[in-house]
C-alpha cells in the first residue's frame, strides 16, 4: 500500500528522535583505538552513536535526492567530513565546533522541509561546511592514534557515512517516484526531525539545556 511506504519513511525519521542522544562521540569507552579492528569499529560507529551526525548524514542524502543532480552533492559532505577530521589531527582550531555541528544539522533539516527550493552551489557550500565541522568534532576521539588504527578509522568513517547517505538518497528517490500525496508530508516530517535534532544539539552545546 502507498500509505505503508510513506508511513515507513516518516517512521524511520522519527526513530532519530527516539534514539539515545549520544553526543559523546566515542566507541571505545574513552580509550584511544590501538588496533586496526578498533580503529575500524570506531570509524563505523561514531556517525551512528552521535545522533546529530546521523541526522546530518541522512539529511544530506535526502537533499541530494531532492536536488536531482545525482549523488555528487553528498560526496562534498563526505569529503569535507574526512577533511575536518584531518584538521583536528593537524591541531587546527574551529571555535564552538559543537555549536556549529548542531546549527549546520538544523539547516540541513530546513532544506529537507523546503523540498528542493534551493540551488546547487548553496547546497554544495553548506555540505562542505557541515561536513567540515562534523568531521572536526568526530576527530577528537582519534587524536594521538597510531597510523594503523587511524587509517582504519578513516576507512570506517567513509564507508558508514556513505552507506547511510546512499540509503537516504535511494529511499527519497523511491518515495518521490510514487504518486502519493502523503510523500511531501513524510519528507517534511523527516526534515522537522532533523531540525529538532540539530536544534537540541546546538542548545546543548550553548549550555541552554543540560
Amino acid at each position: 500500500m502507498k500509505f505503508n511506504r510513506t508511513a515507513s519513511f516518516a517512521l524511520a525519521s522519527l526513530v532519530l528522535l527516539a534514539a539515545e542522544p549520544a553526543f559523546a562521540h566515542h566507541m571505545m569507552d574513552g580509550k584511544l583505538p590501538q588496533t586496526f579492528a578498533q580503529g575500524l569499529l570506531s570509524g563505523l560507529g561514531h556517525p551512528v552513536i552521535g545522533l546529530d551526525h546521523l541526522a546530518a548524514i541522512v539529511g544530506a542524502g535526502i537533499v541530494a535526492a531532492l536536488l536531482g543532480r545525482g549523488f555528487a552533492p553528498v560526496l562534498a559532505f563526505t569529503t569535507a567530513m574526512i577533511a575536518g577530521v584531518g584538521l583536528h589531527l593537524a591541531k587546527a582550531n574551529i571555535p564552538a565546533a559543537e555549536l556549529l555541528v548542531g546549527l549546520s544539522t538544523a539547516v540541513v533539516g530546513l532544506l529537507v522541509v523546503m523540498r528542493g527550493q534551493f540551488g546547487v552551489l548553496p547546497v554544495a557550500a553548506l555540505f562542505a561546511l557541515t561536513g567540515l565541522v562534523h568531521g572536526y568534532a568526530l576527530g577528537e576521539s582519534i587524536v594521538g592514534a597510531e597510523n594503523t588504527p587511524l587509517g582504519a578509522y578513516f576507512a570506517g568513517l567513509l564507508v558508514i557515512q556513505t552507506l547511510i547517505a546512499v540509503g537516504a538518497f535511494l529511499g527519497t528517490k523511491a518515495l518521490s517516484a510514487k504518486a502519493d500525496t502523503l510523500a511531501p508530508v513524510a519528507l517534511r516530517i523527516a526534515g522537522a526531525a532533523i531540525v529538532l535534532v540539530g536544534g537540541v544539539a546546538a542548545a546543548t552545546a550553548a549550555g541552554v539545556i543540560g
